[in-house]
């Protein structure tokens, strides 16, 4: 074994953008939707649908998304407590999200110019993508089973990025790719809120209830504190799987540093392994005096404290001689 140190010119770093779709299917597009089937009738069933690509209970089967509903004043579901008027499993979700977007507990959700005191949740299920969703990727089609909303987020349209505190911050629209092709929704002009860097999109339950000519779906939003034959997750998973389209992609940056490890003719030409010379420090083969010859099979990287921190392999042994120079170039990826 032979050492040598790295010079500052050795070490590059680089990043790279990559993405690829966010279902566990490895396709574009989720055309196909299922629920548990004790999960509807159960009590999370009220406020919150887990939606897979398949049946439940098949061995492939994986979450992909689920749909919550959060009301400020807890309506759609039953209070917790009988005593205590509007603390209910949607108040919950909707502090929740309130606090994780808006980062107080006082704010209201604002979509568009409609502030909404209700909205629907579609949480991207946490293995499905890396670092965050790309924007532009979204587009998902609702359908009441005759008339069909197409909606995406607006950032091609966008030129100023807007933040807050669950990060970057898009307008869903009516239209497709991340641009507004559609007439939007009158009397909100937002379906609700894209937010890529924690996989959230929220939709205005306003707007959604609103009748098509106006560019809704007629939803028809539940906001009595009793429990319904189908409950508000119900209803908007109604109208994504009549849909049957949801695109989505993830985007990560994977950072890499090359390290360029010079061999220089002069260089690695003898090697230190014990079968190499006798046990009086002589090398076995007297030929190899004048014209050794090794061969470099792996790279290894240490710190001052000569501990070992990575290595690697080359695809086959390299031919060393004092006619030979090599530049190994290790990629290491984080």
């Amino acid at each position: 074994m032979s050492f040598k140190r790295f010079e500052a010119d050795d070490l590059v770093v680089s990043a790279e953008a990559v993405s690829a779709p966010v279902w566990s299917t490895g396709a574009p597009v989720l055309t196909t939707f299922y629920t548990s089937s004790t999960q509807p009738s159960s009590t999370s069933g009220n406020y919150f649908y887990n939606v897979y690509q398949t049946g439940s209970s098949l061995s492939n089967a994986a979450v992909q998304f689920s749909i919550a509903y959060g009301d400020a004043v807890g309506s759609g579901s039953n209070p917790y407590n009988s005593a205590v008027v509007g603390k209910s499993f949607t108040s919950t979700i909707y502090g929740q999200y309130r606090t994780l977007v808006l980062g107080d507990e006082e704010s209201s959700f604002t979509f568009g110019t409609q502030t909404s005191e209700y909205f629907y949740a579609l949480a991207i299920d946490r293995d499905r993508f890396k670092e965050s969703l790309l924007p532009g990727s979204f587009n998902l089609a609702l359908s009441d089973g005759t008339n069909t909303l197409h909606l995406t987020d607006n950032s091609v349209d966008t030129t100023t990025i807007s933040y807050n505190d669950a990060g970057r911050v898009y307008q869903v629209v009516s239209g497709s790719n991340g641009s507004a092709t559609g007439t939007g929704v009158t009397a909100s002009g937002s379906y609700g809120l894209f937010l890529p860097d924690i996989g959230v999109i929220l939709l205005n339950g306003k707007a959604l209830d609103l009748s098509f000519a106006n560019g809704g779906l007629s939803l028809g939003t539940s906001r009595t504190s009793t429990t319904q034959t189908v409950t508000n997750p119900g209803k908007l998973y109604n109208l994504v799987r009549a849909g049957a389209s949801f695109q989505l992609n993830y985007k990560e940056t994977i950072s890499s540093q090359f390290v360029f490890t010079r061999v220089r003719n002069s260089e690695f030409n003898y090697s230190t392994n014990p079968s190499f010379i006798t046990g009086s420090g002589d090398l076995r083969i007297s030929n190899m005096v004048n014209a050794p010859q090794t061969y470099i099979t792996t790279v290894g990287m240490y710190n001052d404290n000569n501990e070992l921190l990575a290595v690697a392999k080359l695809s086959r042994p390299l031919l060393k001689d004092f006619t030979k120079e090599a530049l190994i170039r290790v990629k290491l990826d984080f």
